[in-house]
């Protein structure tokens, strides 16, 4: 059984993780646009640099504010880029179960009334997909990358 003390500090930890993946966002589709828009780079090539941007970003805040990591910091960024592949991984092959395997692609229009939008099959999958991949991904770097030793007490 969990210790109300171990889950305010996963809890803690998630909204952490939240804000952190928040500002992923921000840097790769600021970095995106930029690089696109105003310099002219090719979108696969805007769209890589600006993933890595929110991956860098991602690793030194995770590892500084949200899991306090004080060990190895090469183990531990080959850990969360690998991590990150996983998980990205893991992601795309939600999306084409739901989409393809289950035939979510061709959803109609008004499949949810309040808020009709074109290939709303699509938007629903990538919302789902994307929350698949931020648990995954802080329960991968919790366990894995930044696990910590557990005290003798």
């Amino acid at each position: 059984m969990i210790s109300k003390t171990e889950a305010k500090k996963t809890i803690i930890q998630l909204m952490q993780y939240g804000v952190i993946g928040m500002m992923n966002t921000i840097i790769t589709m600021v970095a995106f646009y930029l690089l696109n828009t105003w310099a002219g780079v090719p979108y696969g090539a805007a769209n890589i640099i600006g993933y890595v941007l929110g991956v860098i970003n991602s690793f030194i805040w995770n590892r500084q504010w949200v899991f306090k990591a004080k060990s190895d910091i090469k183990r531990q960024a080959l850990l969360f880029g690998c991590g990150f592949i996983i998980c990205w991984l893991l992601q795309g092959g939600v999306s084409l179960l739901l989409l393809e395997g289950l035939g979510w692609k061709n959803l109609p229009v008004d499949v949810i009334p309040f808020l009709p939008m074109e290939n709303a099959g699509q938007n629903i999958v990538m919302v789902i997909s994307m929350v698949v991949y931020t648990i995954a991904n802080y329960i991968y770097n919790r366990t894995v990358t930044f696990k910590q030793k557990e005290s003798l007490s």
